[in-house]
């Protein structure tokens, strides 16, 4: 069975960088997707779906400093589903996907970081796996629920 989604969007908000009570670092975003096709008529449409991403450890910080809002992303990942319970006590649930990769998009030239000084050894345009000597994050593994951030 394979798990694996791409996506390339725009980021609807900047991103939310929290960490666990262990420290481990989280980070949730969402990006907008369009879509254009002919409908039925031939005439052109356009459909917008908004995507949850949500990363982990070094990719979440990576993703916390360097996107912002409106700015386009290429994210990959695996769709994940989870439940909740909401303050009423009534049983949520929420897809997201969870980030193994991020890359930016267009132009990043004078862009600087969302806080005040850039991951060391870090560019814009590094991402947090791919190339030949990054490192591949993986999600962690939690036992408790006290460890879950949100």
């Amino acid at each position: 069975m394979v798990n694996d989604c791409t996506f390339i969007g725009n980021l609807t908000r900047d991103p939310e960088l929290r960490y666990s009570a262990s420290g481990t670092a989280v980070c949730n975003f969402s990006i907008a997707c369009n879509e254009r096709f002919k409908d039925r008529t031939g005439e052109q449409q356009e459909r917008t779906e908004f995507v949850n991403i949500v990363a982990w450890k070094g990719l979440a910080e990576v993703c916390g400093k360097w996107l912002q809002k409106g700015k386009p992303v290429y994210i990959r990942g695996r769709l994940q589903t989870r439940s909740y319970e909401d303050r009423d006590g009534v049983k949520k649930y929420i897809s997201e996907i969870v980030a193994s990769d991020m890359k930016m998009l267009g132009s990043n030239q004078g862009q600087a970081p969302r806080q005040e000084n850039a991951p060391r050894g870090q560019s814009g345009s590094e991402t947090g796996k791919s190339g030949a000597g990054q490192q591949q994050y993986e999600e962690p593994q939690f036992n408790q629920s006290d460890d879950i951030p949100f």
